[in-house]
C-alpha cells in the first residue's frame, strides 16, 4: 500500500527516470527554439525538425549543428542553449552517478523487482549531500574555467562579450558539449596557450566522472592524515586508460598531421593542437583543426577515439574507458588461458565484464545500422572520403561527441531526425542498457539452466 503512495518518479527505475528526464528536457528545449523569434537573430526560429535536433543536441552534450550558434542566435538564443547544456550535463552526472552506485551495491531481489528506486540504494540524506557536491563541483570547476578563459577574451572583446564568451565556453566544455560562440570554434585560437589548456583540463575533468574525482580528493586528504590510501578498480582504471589513450592519441595525432592540417604552425603549437585534438576527440566536439582536410588515418583514429569516448558517471558519452579496458583484459586474460578477468591484484566479477561485452555489441549493432540507413536515406558524405564521413558522422551522435567532417548541415531531413535519434540513444542507451542487465541478472540468480552443449568458434 505504501508503495503506491511514492511519488512517479521513485517509483522509476534510475535508466527510466535517465530517459524521461532526457525526453522532458528535449521537448521543452524543441517547444523553445521551435517557438520564440528571440532567439534567433533574423527573428525566425527553427523548423520543428531543426529544433529537435538542436535540442538534442544540446540536452544530450553532443555539439552537432546545423545553423551557426554564434550568428544565428541572439545572446537570450544562445543563453538558452547554454542552460539546456547545463541542465544536460547536471542531469547525466547526477543520474548516472546514482546509477553506478546502484549497480555496485548488493541489494535484494525485491530491490531489485522494484527497479532499484532511487532511494534504494541511497539514503536519502545521502542523495541529497551528493547532488550538492556534484552541483558544487561543477559551478565550481567551471567558474574557474570561466575566469581563466575571460582573461585571454578582454584583450579581444569589449569587457561584457568577453564575459559571456568565456562562461559559454566554460559550460560547454565542462559539460563536453563542443557548442561554441565562434564560428570556427576554437580554430582561431590555435596559438592560445591559456585558453586550450584551460578547455583541455575542463574538458579531461568533465570526461572523468564525479566519484573518480571525489575518491581522488578524497585519496589525498587521507594520504595527509594516515599516510596512505588505496584508489578503487574503478578509478585505477579510469586514471590508467584516460592517460593513456591521451597519450597515444597526441602522438599518434602529431606523426599523422605533423606535414597535414598542423604543417603552418611552429613546432610548439603543432604539439598543443595534436594534444588538444586528442582531449576533443574523447566526446567534446570543439576542433582547433578542419576534419574535412585531415587525412584518412586521422579521421579513423578519430572514430575510434570517439568510440571509446569518457570514463563513467561523467558528461562524456561512447562506450567508456572502464568498459574498452575490461574488453581489452577479457581478451588479455583470454589469450592467457586465464578464466577471469583481473587488475591491479583485483578479479572483476563476471557479470560486470559481461555487460561491457553487451554494451559494446549494441553500441557496434547501432552504430553500423545507423551508416547503414544514412546510405539508403542517400545522405551525401564530405571530405576526400564520403563512406568515412558518414561513419565519422554516426559515430560522433551516438558517442555525443559533435565532431564532423563537414556534413551536418547538409544532411536531409530523415537524416536530421535519426541524427537526434542517435545523439539521445547514444546519451542514455548504453548505461540503461548495462543496468537493465544488471537487473536481470540479479532477477534470474536462482533461475534454472537447460541442459550443455559447446558449439565451435572460429
Amino acid at each position: 500500500m505504501s508503495r503506491t503512495r511514492l511519488p512517479f518518479w521513485r517509483r522509476m527505475s534510475p535508466p527510466r527516470l535517465l530517459a524521461v528526464s532526457f525526453l522532458g528536457l528535449i521537448a521543452v528545449g524543441t517547444i523553445g527554439l521551435g517557438a520564440v523569434p528571440a532567439f534567433y537573430v533574423g527573428g525566425v526560429p527553427l523548423s520543428w525538425v531543426d529544433a529537435l535536433f538542436t535540442a538534442t543536441s544540446a540536452v544530450c552534450v553532443t555539439g552537432l549543428i546545423v545553423v551557426d550558434t554564434a550568428t544565428h542566435f541572439t545572446r537570450l538564443g544562445q543563453g538558452f542553449l547554454l542552460l539546456l547544456i547545463q541542465l544536460g550535463g547536471l542531469g547525466m552526472i547526477t543520474i548516472t552517478t546514482l546509477i553506478i552506485l546502484t549497480l555496485g551495491r548488493r541489494i535484494s531481489l525485491r530491490v531489485a523487482s522494484v527497479a532499484a528506486q532511487m532511494t534504494g540504494p541511497v539514503p536519502e540524506v545521502e542523495l541529497r549531500i551528493l547532488v550538492r557536491r556534484i552541483v558544487v563541483l561543477t559551478l565550481g570547476l567551471e567558474a574557474v574555467g570561466a575566469l581563466v578563459l575571460f582573461g585571454s577574451f578582454q584583450g579581444v572583446f569589449p569587457m561584457g562579450e568577453a564575459a559571456w564568451h568565456a562562461l559559454f565556453h566554460a559550460v560547454s566544455a565542462f559539460c563536453n558539449a563542443g557548442f561554441s560562440t565562434f564560428s570556427d570554434s576554437l580554430v582561431g585560437w590555435t596559438r592560445s596557450e591559456p585558453v586550450l589548456w584551460t578547455v583541455m583540463a575542463l574538458v579531461t575533468l568533465g570526461g572523468i566522472g564525479f566519484l573518480t574525482i571525489e575518491e581522488v580528493g578524497a585519496s589525498f586528504r587521507r594520504r595527509k592524515e594516515k599516510g596512505g590510501t588505496r584508489l578503487s578498480l574503478h578509478s585505477r582504471i579510469v586514471l590508467a586508460g584516460s592517460a593513456l589513450l591521451l597519450v597515444a592519441g597526441w602522438v599518434t595525432y602529431a606523426a599523422f598531421e605533423w606535414g597535414g592540417v598542423l604543417a603552418e604552425m611552429t613546432g610548439a603549437d603543432k604539439l598543443q593542437n595534436a594534444l588538444f585534438m586528442s582531449v576533443t576527440a574523447r566526446t567534446a566536439g570543439f576542433n582547433t583543426v578542419a576534419y574535412a582536410d585531415a587525412s584518412p588515418a586521422t579521421n579513423f583514429l578519430t572514430i575510434l577515439l570517439m568510440s571509446v569516448g569518457g570514463s563513467p558517471g561523467s558528461t562524456a558519452g561512447g562506450l567508456k574507458t572502464t568498459t574498452f579496458f575490461l574488453i581489452g583484459l577479457l581478451a588479455w586474460s583470454r589469450f592467457r588461458g586465464r578464466t577471469h578477468v583481473s587488475a591491479w591484484s583485483r578479479t572483476v566479477p563476471e557479470e560486470t565484464v559481461q555487460r561491457a561485452v553487451g554494451v559494446c555489441v549494441l553500441a557496434f549493432g547501432t552504430i553500423s545500422l545507423a551508416i547503414f540507413l544514412y546510405v539508403a536515406f542517400g545522405s551525401v558524405g564530405g571530405g576526400t572520403d564520403p563512406f568515412l564521413s558518414l561513419m565519422f558522422e554516426a559515430v560522433s551522435a551516438f558517442n555525443t561527441v559533435g565532431l564532423s567532417m563537414g556534413m551536418t548541415t547538409g544532411l536531409d531531413t530523415a537524416s536530421r531526425i535519426l541524427t537526434s535519434i542517435l545523439m539521445f540513444v547514444g546519451r542514455i542507451g548504453p548505461l540503461s542498457f548495462a543496468a537493465a542487465l544488471a537487473v536481470k541478472a540479479q532477477a534470474a540468480t536462482h533461475s534454472y539452466h537447460f541442459a550443455r552443449e559447446d558449439v565451435s568458434i572460429g
